[in-house]
């Protein structure tokens, strides 16, 4: 039994590596976990992906369980949450693979990267009696597609970067970095930043043809930016958006 965990890139079809083809083409059965949002496109991205390189693709659809966003115990909460995700997977691995085929998950941008399939696997592993391989299947993030988006590079010259959340930028700026890529920012921290004089590279939707891409001087693009999030999280009823920060830029 074995499980590709394969990265289909930020929302383009043709972000798609011609490894992921690959993958795709020898896979048996793909597994999707229903979030139950209004993410019509995103399910129909998916399934215009297995159109072009799948033949006749069995897919199971499981419900991804609700979690609880309003915990103080922010880790805690999470560690709850991934086990339930956990527990959903066994069983769709356990019903619908057989021992010598191959599954799939098709993970948003690259499964390193803020995603929890690695993790889930690895608790089946540890808690479970399934017994498989696992072989991951890099792709292109949210983070590379901003960069190329606005023609920047992540990092400055003999500098590091940080790649963080909104929640732990709303706590403060990362000491020893002046470049800093925030993901799964809810709540916009980077609004009243304290550092205004700071460069902002935003964008959502990332690959899609719903597109948004802002840039400018902190405190001259903030309040635009938080319009043009809000308008389109209104619109289309969720958004994903990336962002990098940049102070002492040359």
């Amino acid at each position: 039994m074995e499980i590709l965990v394969i990265g289909i890139g930020a929302g383009d079809p043709d972000h798609l590596t011609l490894q992921a083809v690959r993958a795709i083409e020898r896979t048996d059965v793909f597994f999707v976990l229903d979030k139950g949002e209004v993410k019509q496109d995103l399910v129909e991205l998916r399934t215009e992906i297995l159109r072009r390189h799948a033949t006749d693709p069995k897919v199971v659809v499981g419900r991804d369980p609700d979690r609880d966003r309003t915990s103080t115990a922010y880790v805690e909460s999470v560690d709850d949450w991934r086990r339930r995700r956990a527990d959903v997977c066994a069983d769709l691995i356990g019903r619908e693979l057989g021992e010598d085929q191959v599954g799939a998950f098709l993970v948003w941008g690259d499964p390193s990267l803020y995603d929890s399939t690695l993790a889930i696997l690895d608790d089946l592993q540890d808690r479970t009696d399934l017994r498989f391989t696992v072989e991951v299947v890099p792709g292109i993030s949210s983070v590379s597609a901003l960069a190329a988006k606005h023609r920047i590079g992540l990092n400055q010259v003999g500098k590091p970067i940080q790649v963080t959340t909104g929640r732990r930028l709303a706590q403060s700026w990362p000491d020893g970095v002046d470049d800093v890529v925030v993901m799964l920012d809810a709540q916009t921290a980077f609004s009243g930043h304290t550092d205004q004089d700071a460069d902002i590279f935003w964008g959502a939707y990332l690959g899609t043809p719903d597109e948004l891409l802002v840039a400018g001087k902190l405190s001259e693009v903030a309040a635009e930016i938080e319009q043009v999030r809000a308008e389109a999280r209104e619109r289309k009823g969720w958004i994903m958006d990336t962002y990098l920060l940049r102070r002492n830029h040359r």
